[in-house]
């Protein structure tokens, strides 16, 4: 494959990765403001799907076109700044995995409270708050990357 077509890949799922982790973000924190259980439900669901579909997928595409593209470009893996942006994707992955599960959770909060007519559980504003908090490091560790893979600057991480 190309050079050019695995830059182009790769971009396209760094830009998948970014839109949809934003989008998902907004939408449930604009659901989670009306505290109507139909709506967090509705919207829950939704994000749901599209994390599964378009996140997941990106990220199983992300570092297999990282890799085929340094092995073409021919940088090796040890270049600092690629094993940085490989933490820095670790520990994006270390805070997404946890908050698709939450996101399921209180997809299923909402949904039984909406379906006995009742409130939202506690377990379900602190699970928010949980999932919230988590969505800073993955954002900000992304940027990071952006930044890493645009510069490119000398990192000494192994002597």
């Amino acid at each position: 494959m190309s050079v050019e077509i695995l830059r182009f890949l790769h971009v396209i799922g760094s830009t998948v990765l970014f839109g949809t982790g934003l989008g998902i973000a907004f939408f449930m924190v604009m659901a989670h403001r009306t505290g109507d259980p139909v709506r967090i439900a509705h919207v829950a669901g939704t994000v749901v799907v599209a994390d599964t579909i378009f996140t997941a997928t990106a990220v199983i595409i992300q570092p297999i076109t990282g890799i085929l593209l340094a092995h073409q470009i021919g940088w090796p893996l040890t270049q600092g700044w690629i094993v940085l942006s490989m933490i820095l994707y670790l520990l994006t992955g270390i805070f997404w995995l946890p908050v698709v599960a939450i996101q399921i959770r209180l997809r299923n909060l909402a949904r039984a409270a909406a379906a006995g007519n009742q409130q939202l559980p506690d377990e379900y504003y602190w699970l928010y708050r949980v999932w919230f908090v988590c969505g800073f490091p993955a954002f900000f560790a992304v940027l990071g990357i952006f930044w890493l893979m645009l510069t490119k600057p000398e990192v000494i991480i192994f002597t």
